[in-house]
């Protein structure tokens, strides 16, 4: 028996990790110390990683999980109602969808366990 995939809300999902945005930031601008200088700030200002926007990548990874959620139902659905899909078809999207979410979570997974390690610093 398949397990299935649960709706995740995007808004919600992105809402809780920039939660933990501002406690980061001022851990990491703590590790810094006083002798940092205004150009290493800039640099590294909350929620850009690299010149792109930390909210716009989960928001992006996130919305890729729910596509491949979405079509992997649809595909279901088609063979549910006897229209005319493969059953590799049907397997492949599901597994896709399975992957893509697990990914996902192990990648959410290591920024806890990244955060949690930044939090443990000592100062």
């Amino acid at each position: 028996m398949t397990q299935a995939i649960p709706f995740i809300e995007p808004g919600m999902a992105l809402s809780a990790l920039t939660e933990l945005r501002p406690v980061a930031w001022a851990a990491t601008a703590a590790a810094q110390g006083a002798g940092a200088n205004a150009a290493t700030a800039a640099a590294n200002a909350p929620g850009t990683v690299g010149g792109a926007d930390f909210g716009k990548l989960v928001s992006d990874g996130l919305q890729g999980v729910q596509s491949d959620w979405t079509q992997a139902q649809s595909t279901m659905r088609a063979l549910a109602e006897g229209q005319p899909v493969n059953l590799h078809q049907v397997m492949m999207k599901m597994e896709e969808s399975r992957i893509s979410f697990q990914l996902f979570m192990q990648v959410r997974n290591r920024l806890l366990e990244s955060y949690q390690d930044v939090m443990r610093m000592q100062v």
